[in-house]
């Protein structure tokens, strides 16, 4: 797949919230996430598919419930891509919000290797 079919298969699965799906198919092994910053609940590097698993899943226990899902169409430079995430949510615990952030993600030998979130 080039850049660019990886990048509308990724929107499109994540359009419909089906994260998991869009990591298995796209994603690396040896893949990599990065957050901002290191939090109480989650490392700054995540590394490797299985490990990435468990940090969508920890995230999503964390979820009370997901009200609506946007992403913007992606722009491609080369091998790498990137889309403008919006979520209106409500986390375990809290008041409901919408949080936005860009992700930004490199493609190696038809998958994702990296993905990286700005805030």
């Amino acid at each position: 797949m080039t850049t660019q079919e990886i990048a509308n298969r990724l929107v499109e699965l994540c359009k419909k919230g089906e994260f998991e799906t869009a990591q298995k198919e796209l994603f690396a092994k040896d893949a990599v996430s990065i957050e901002p910053y290191a939090t109480p609940e989650f490392e700054k590097d995540t590394k490797g598919l299985d490990k990435i698993f468990e940090k969508g899943q920890k995230f999503m226990s964390m979820t009370e419930e997901m009200h609506g899902i946007e992403l913007s169409a992606p722009l491609i430079a080369g091998s790498s891509f990137a889309v403008v995430l919006k979520m209106d949510m409500t986390m375990k615990g809290q008041d409901r919000m919408n949080m936005e952030e860009l992700c930004v993600y490199e493609v190696k030998d038809g998958k994702i290797i990296s993905e990286q979130f700005y805030m």
